[in-house]
C-alpha cells in the first residue's frame, strides 16, 4: 500500500472534515430544527450499511422522507413520500452534512464508493465485491461519472476502477468535480426513481 492510501487519506479526511464541522455546526442545527418541523421526528435518518471489508457501521443522514402511508397501513413509495422539502435537500446534498461525522468515526472516507445497503452483499459478483477492499464515502468516482443516472454495471465499474487507483490527486479531482456536480444538481436520481432502482444482483447464484 502506498503512504497515501495508509496514512495520508485519513490525514486529509480529519483535515478537511473537522474544520467544516466545526463552520457548519449553525447551519446542521438550524437544518434539524427546519426538518423537525416539516417532516416531524426523527430529525436524522440511521441505517446499517455494510463498509471496508463488509463491516457494518450505521450510517447517519438527515432525514429527507414523510412517513406517510397508505390505506394498507404500508409506507408509500420513496418517490411519494420525497416531497419539495426533501428533494431539496437532497439536490443541494444537504441531507449529508451528518454523514461526516462517520467519516470523523472512521467509518467512512471523503471519496469512495457509496455505502449500499447490506443486502447487497450476497448479490455482487467477486468483482463488484472489490468495492469493499477500501472505506465508502461520501463521493465517488461513480459519483462524477453519472452519480444515479447511470446502471448498477457501470457504477461497479467506476467503483472498482477507484479501488485501484486510490491517490491523492484522484482524490481532490474527484472532491472538486463532486463540487461543480453539486452546484449543477446533476444525476440525482435514476428516472422514475427517488434515488436507483434496487440491485438484484448480477451474481447469478443470487438470483436462484
Amino acid at each position: 500500500m502506498t503512504f497515501y492510501r495508509r496514512i495520508g487519506k485519513r490525514v486529509m479526511d480529519l483535515g478537511l472534515v473537522v474544520p467544516v464541522l466545526l463552520v457548519l455546526t449553525p447551519l446542521g442545527v438550524g437544518l434539524g430544527a427546519l426538518i423537525r418541523l416539516k417532516l416531524g421526528a426523527p430529525v436524522l435518518f440511521r441505517q446499517p450499511r455494510p463498509g471496508r471489508d463488509g463491516r457494518v457501521f450505521e450510517l447517519i443522514k438527515f432525514r429527507t422522507m414523510s412517513n406517510a402511508r397508505g390505506a394498507d397501513g404500508d409506507l408509500l413509495p420513496d418517490e411519494e413520500r420525497l416531497g419539495p422539502f426533501g428533494n431539496r435537500l437532497r439536490r443541494l446534498s444537504l441531507d449529508e452534512l451528518p454523514t461526516l461525522w462517520n467519516v470523523v468515526r472512521g467509518d467512512m472516507s471523503l471519496v469512495g464508493p457509496r455505502p449500499l445497503l447490506v443486502q447487497y452483499l450476497e448479490r455482487y459478483t467477486p468483482e463488484q465485491r472489490r468495492r469493499h477492499d477500501v472505506l465508502p464515502g461520501i463521493t465517488g468516482w461513480a459519483q462524477i461519472h453519472g452519480r444515479n443516472a447511470i446502471s448498477w454495471e457501470q457504477k461497479f465499474e467506476h467503483d472498482v476502477w477507484y479501488v485501484e487507483n486510490v491517490s491523492l490527486r484522484t482524490d481532490l479531482r474527484i472532491l472538486l468535480q463532486t463540487a461543480v456536480q453539486v452546484l449543477g444538481r446533476r444525476g440525482i436520481s435514476a428516472e422514475g426513481h427517488a434515488t436507483m432502482p434496487e440491485f438484484m444482483g448480477s451474481n447469478e447464484e443470487s438470483t436462484r
